[in-house]
């Protein structure tokens, strides 16, 4: 797993290696500015063959520094440099005064308040495209730092500059590389607080927790705006300790199936589906507990459907379970270890059979999904009272609305300053309310334990699989998860898990992708990865 850290954690890093010796501000300035001219370089092999032309913009921080830095890696390379400072030069931080002289002070840098720099980057506009001069714009405004809304005039400028470019033939278009984070984002939660999208994004020590994390409503996002992003060491090892999120980056399925153990060895789950007409959303579940390797998978069917059910399944099993009575029956076979309820169960039928799959003297661990989400929307409280440690919630952005009101609504508040509310707040808040698991859907899939241990996997840069927005994948999922916890993994462990597979086999397969091709998908994935 890749830490990520917010901007608080960032600075708590830096101030650290600083007071104890280990390392000086201006050095870390100077090894920030060498990475993002490296990532340049690397990203663009072009652009290090010869001289070009840059525009840099500082703002009026530490990011401003490291922009003060690149310029003056650039100049040495031989680059026409130019650099525009918002901000007042005798204001600037130490180190970033000292980078900022170093560069060539006032002699060599515009102001970004004398209008020349809207009419040097606007004023081709007007004119020939092709006349456009510049191939490289580095913004070093304000990075993890902002902790309001874009100033108006920069954002006036910005905004008009950069749509200006965007008709340009791609081969003569300016290149657009963000230092740390595109300025206007909130590196905390996703946020965009005037942002533009770039095309790269250069990080250090550790990726941002924004970089990954999107908005549900249309102000953008990380992954929308920071292009590619690329992560350059500065010299740091300290980590930020037991508060960190984590990236999922892969998976260690701990507990291989020996040659001397039997099916029983590896869980029996119980999946329960809806009535007639209904079970298509539970096989699907069920069909990835098993492929995810859950020794046995039991179908738990009304009467009403149990004809449909046995014409469609083979591998699987089937039991009749009509209601409360009949699923406390059932569950008297203590070989049965995990439960999923809520794919196509219907409302009615989820709240009737809920307490029961919770209860007893030893509640298996269960995955609540879709229709046992919204059972109780009315009474939330009366579902987290049946809840117990080893329960699993999988709810969208509108089942975790209506689950979580209030968070949901600090969530979707629209972010006038910095840190902004995140989606890894609001998780670990449900989570804690929830007093269980929760993972919170989306390519931004955040998941969260009632102690505060997070992770986040993403389905974005090279990771985005945009073909699992189908059908019947969120009920894959909720199998994939239902069939780990049969396995024996704990709730954290059986839900990162599962997520970071899920979209594994969205990528393996590709586009044209279907739900039933999820758990079909799995073998391929597992033999990629050595299992």
């Amino acid at each position: 797993m890749t830490e990520l850290l917010t901007a608080a954690q960032m600075r708590a890093i830096e101030t650290a290696a600083i007071e104890s010796g280990e390392v000086t501000g201006l050095e870390l300035m100077e090894r920030a500015g060498r990475g993002v001219v490296e990532a340049v370089f690397e990203e663009w092999p072009e652009l290090a063959q010869t001289s070009h032309r840059a525009v840099v913009l500082c703002g009026p921080g530490n990011n401003g520094g490291d922009g003060f830095v690149v310029a003056r890696l650039l100049k040495e390379w031989g680059w026409d440099v130019e650099v525009f400072l918002y901000g007042n030069p005798a204001k600037l931080p130490p180190d970033a005064k000292v980078n900022y002289e170093r560069w060539g002070g006032v002699a060599n840098t515009q102001n970004w308040n004398d209008g020349y720099i809207e009419d040097l980057l606007g004023g081709f506009v007007e004119g020939d495209p092709s006349s456009f001069e510049f191939h490289l714009v580095v913004d070093a405004l304000f990075g993890t730092g902002i902790t309001r809304t874009m100033p108006d005039d920069t954002t006036r400028t910005w905004h008009g500059f950069v749509p200006s470019v965007t008709h340009i033939p791609n081969s003569r278009r300016p290149k657009f590389v963000a230092v740390d984070a595109p300025s206007g984002l909130c590196t905390d939660s996703g946020a965009n607080l005037g942002a533009l999208p770039t095309d790269l994004t250069v990080s250090f020590h550790c990726p941002k927790v924004g970089h990954f994390l999107l908005r549900e409503d249309h102000y953008g996002g990380g992954p929308g705006l920071s292009g590619t992003l690329v992560t350059k060491s500065i010299g740091l090892t300290e980590g930020a300790g037991s508060k960190v999120v984590k990236k999922l980056d892969g998976v260690s399925l701990a507990k291989p199936k020996w040659v001397n153990e039997h099916k029983y060895s590896h869980g029996h789950a119980l999946i329960l589906s809806g009535g007639a007409g209904k079970t298509g959303a539970a096989r699907l579940a069920a069909r990835g507990a098993l492929r995810i390797g859950a020794g046995l998978v039991t179908l738990g069917v009304p009467p009403s459907a149990q004809m449909e059910v046995a014409s469609q399944i083979t591998a699987l099993m089937m039991t009749r379970v009509e209601d409360a009575d009949g699923l406390a029956e059932v569950l008297e076979d203590e070989r049965l270890n995990a439960l999923c309820l809520g794919p196509g169960m219907g409302v009615e039928r989820a709240r009737a059979l809920l307490p029961v799959a919770c209860g007893g003297v030893k509640p298996r661990p269960t995955v609540l999904d879709a229709d046992a989400l919204t059972a109780f929307v009315d009474e939330p409280d009366a579902l987290f009272g049946m809840l117990h440690k080893d329960c699993v919630l999988t709810p969208h952005a509108g089942e975790f609305a209506r689950l979580f009101p209030g968070i949901s609504e600090k969530l979707n508040a629209r972010p006038t300053k910095g840190p902004a509310y995140s989606k890894v707040d609001a998780t670990r808040a449900a989570a804690k309310r929830a007093g269980c698991v929760v993972l919170f859907k989306g390519p931004d899939t955040v998941i969260a334990a009632p102690d505060g241990c997070c992770s986040i996997n993403s389905a974005h840069y090279d990771r985005a699989a945009p073909w699992l927005a189908t059908a019947g994948s969120g009920d894959v999922l909720a199998g994939f998860i239902t069939g780990l916890l049969a396995r024996g993994f704990n709730p954290m462990q059986a839900a990162e898990m599962a997520a970071w597979l899920h979209v594994e086999c969205a990528r393996s397969f590709g586009p044209g992708l279907i739900a039933e091709d999820l758990p079909e998908e799995l073998p391929r994935v597992f033999r990629a990865l050595g299992l």
